[in-house]
């Protein structure tokens, strides 16, 4: 008898966050590469949408809903029923199938994903209804799930003091950056056509409070290095306002080079024209383009917090403080120490790369088996 996995591929049908739809689109084909004799993999899909089985080659079927995921969402949220139920379920965030089950006797099980808490520590930077539905899902969650995986120890601390009634049911399994990424081979032309200059410091994020954008731009502004500066990750219409802060931290708006989300190659390529990446932000939230720095051996600057300590840890300079002017301060002196030399430079580009080894993919995917098999 063949045991099917089904793991929830919402946001590779419609995705709403990139990282997100990378991250699911990763694990499920991790799962497929890696799965057990014995054990396949399928998928739950709402309808329409892109096509799941060329995003994830090797899934053994794909369980399609009714509903497209918008009006999905919200069957979700109130416990309607959907259909999609029943079996073995994965979800890499917490859209899923949240309804009582027979584990013992029918070998049910439904485990989500929590990877970023601020619908909890920061609900006043996303709209509410997004709000709504992360608070009644994590409560459903409470009642229903089998299991929550989350990408850190402190992340499964913090989520504790939220739901206690989780308890020992919190699992931590790391999310990684995409199979093979790396620098292409034809960077150069892909920063050009980004209309990017060559040798930036590079930063991820925009203008919300969690982001720490501002302490982190103030931080490339006191450390006197005077290179380009590169911000990523910002959403549409958000460019002036990260432009702001950065005229406001000191940094002159000719150095600066605000993009939006990019995709793994073009991402690749800007990490391969960074001469360092720092990271201010302390938010309770699996740092995506911290991994992507160390996976690719870029020296990185980060603002200490129980996150970047634990996946950091070595790989990067860590800068401790509670205020946000000292840790700018900090960050500044740490930036303009790691640039000051040819060999300070390399030396935390290894310090990185040795480990980023530790985020893989594969690995993920082996524990998601394993927790599976446990339960």
């Amino acid at each position: 008898m063949v045991a099917t996995l089904r793991v929830v591929l919402d946001q590779v049908v419609a995705p709403t966050d990139r990282p997100l739809a990378e991250a699911s689109r990763e694990l499920a084909r991790a799962l497929v590469a890696g799965a057990p004799s014995g054990c396949e993999v399928g998928a739950i899909a709402p309808a329409g949408g892109e096509d799941v089985a060329e995003a994830v080659p090797g899934l053994a079927d794909v369980r399609r809903a009714a509903l497209a995921r918008r009006e999905l969402s919200g069957a979700l949220q109130f416990g309607l029923a959907t259909g999609l139920g029943g079996g073995m379920i994965h979800s890499p965030s917490l859209f899923a199938p949240l309804v009582k089950h027979d584990r013992v006797h029918n070998n049910d099980q439904t485990v989500v994903t929590v990877w970023d808490l601020r619908p909890w520590e920061a609900p006043v930077e996303l709209p509410r209804p997004v709000v709504a539905w992360h608070k009644a899902m994590l409560r459903r969650a409470v009642k229903y799930a089998d299991a929550v995986v989350v990408p850190t120890h402190s992340l499964a601390a913090r989520l504790v003091e939220i739901a206690p009634q989780l308890g020992d049911r919190v699992r931590v399994i790391a999310g990684a950056s995409p199979l093979g990424f790396s620098v292409p081979s034809d960077e150069i032309g892909r920063r050009r056509a980004l209309d990017l200059p060559e040798g930036f410091v590079l930063l991820a994020g925009g203008p919300l409070a969690s982001e720490g954008l501002d302490t982190g731009l103030a931080a490339v502004a006191a450390s006197g290095v005077d290179l380009p500066v590169v911000v990523i990750d910002v959403e549409d219409g958000h460019e002036p306002a990260v432009v702001e802060l950065a005229s406001a931290a000191g940094v002159p708006e000719r150095r600066m080079h605000v993009r939006g989300s990019l995709d793994a190659a073009d991402r690749g390529a800007v990490f391969g024209g960074a001469v360092a990446f720092v990271a201010p932000s302390r938010r309770a939230a699996f740092p995506w383009r911290v991994v992507d720095a160390l996976t690719l051996g870029v020296p990185i600057v980060a603002a200490s917090s129980a996150v970047h300590d634990e996946v950091v840890v070595d790989g990067g300079v860590l800068v401790p403080g509670a205020d946000a002017t000292v840790v700018a301060s900090g960050m500044g002196e740490a930036l303009a120490s790691g640039l000051g030399s040819t060999a300070a430079a390399e030396r935390l580009g290894v310090l990185a790369g040795d480990r980023g080894r530790a985020f893989s993919w594969q690995e993920a995917a082996d524990k998601v088996w394993m927790l599976h098999a446990e339960l």
